[in-house]
């Protein structure tokens, strides 16, 4: 049977814990009130996906539609608002604290199972090739267009890997990497609820991202990570390259394409996320002030 949200999220819930999980941990980790919990564990129960034990065989196959199979980093910009650092390394290999800014991103991936990933490179893209040395499992991608399109060729060059995948931006440091999670419910962004942003942001209607732009009041400020499920990501396949042939498609950020062009072809929810979670450094000053290394 197709899950229920509420039952996908108690289940997912139950499957990242080993063993008996009491219904006090599920109301903490879905969020859901006690009688909540409650009755969905007891349909959950009902249909063999949940006993005393916890997660049933059954249920982890339910929810194995929801899994996600990869993960694609947009990596091939050149990262001009961080020179001089990007002026001999690409962003996502800059380190911060001593670590290597996709790192932390990779890291994540592998804690949730996601070892098919993929990084489409352009910029010093051999540079990239040191990853392979703790990451062997890395297949790249080159984009021999990315000093004369935006990230949207990027993303063409992986077109037909986004279904059940998740996307990101190879340049944002992750301080919990719990928010990358190993099952989707459905297509998502990740997105800060605040009530003012100067950066892109989401206007969102019921958890659905109904609009994007740069600044708002009481909006989602937007981070460059999302899920696509299997159905949006075929469809994207064809809309990146639709929208690249647009006049002014070259132009285009990847994520425009979506939810602004093809905006009434996808219901894409927002993920909250917290400001503490996840930071892009845009500048040498942001970087300075994480990292004291570089105030010399």
């Amino acid at each position: 049977m197709k899950l229920t949200e509420k039952q996908f999220d108690v289940l997912a819930c139950l499957a990242e814990r080993e063993g008996p999980v009491t219904q006090r941990a599920l109301e903490a980790g879905t969020g859901y009130s006690l009688g909540t919990v409650n009755r969905v564990t007891r349909e959950l129960a009902a249909a063999g996906y949940a006993d005393r034990g916890g997660i049933t065989a059954a249920g982890r196959e339910a929810l194995e539609p929801y899994r996600v199979k990869r993960a694609v980093f947009i990596a091939a910009g050149f990262g001009s608002r961080l020179v001089p650092i990007t002026l001999n390394t690409p962003k996502p290999l800059v380190r911060v604290n001593g670590k290597r800014i996709i790192d932390g991103l990779l890291d994540a991936c592998l804690a949730a199972g996601i070892s098919e990933i993929y990084i489409v490179r352009g910029y010093l893209a051999d540079q990239f090739d040191q990853l392979l040395y703790k990451y062997p499992m890395i297949r790249f991608l080159e984009n021999p267009s990315f000093n004369e399109a935006n990230n949207i060729s990027s993303a063409l060059c992986a077109r037909y890997l986004l279904s059940n995948a998740y996307v990101f931006e190879a340049d944002l440091l992750i301080s919990n990497p719990a928010i990358i999670r190993r099952y989707h419910y459905r297509s998502d962004f990740l997105g800060i609820p605040t009530e003012r942003s100067d950066d892109w942001c989401f206007d969102v209607v019921d958890g659905v991202i109904r609009g994007q732009r740069i600044g708002g009041l009481n909006c989602y400020q937007m981070v460059g990570i999302s899920y696509w499920n299997e159905e949006d990501g075929k469809k994207l396949a064809d809309h990146l390259e639709e929208a690249f042939r647009l006049p002014g498609g070259k132009e285009l950020y990847w994520d425009q394409v979506p939810l602004k062009i093809f905006a009434d072809r996808y219901e894409v929810h927002v993920l909250p996320c917290k400001k503490e979670d996840i930071v892009e450094i845009d500048t040498f000053s942001e970087l300075k002030a994480i990292d004291p290394a570089y105030d010399v």
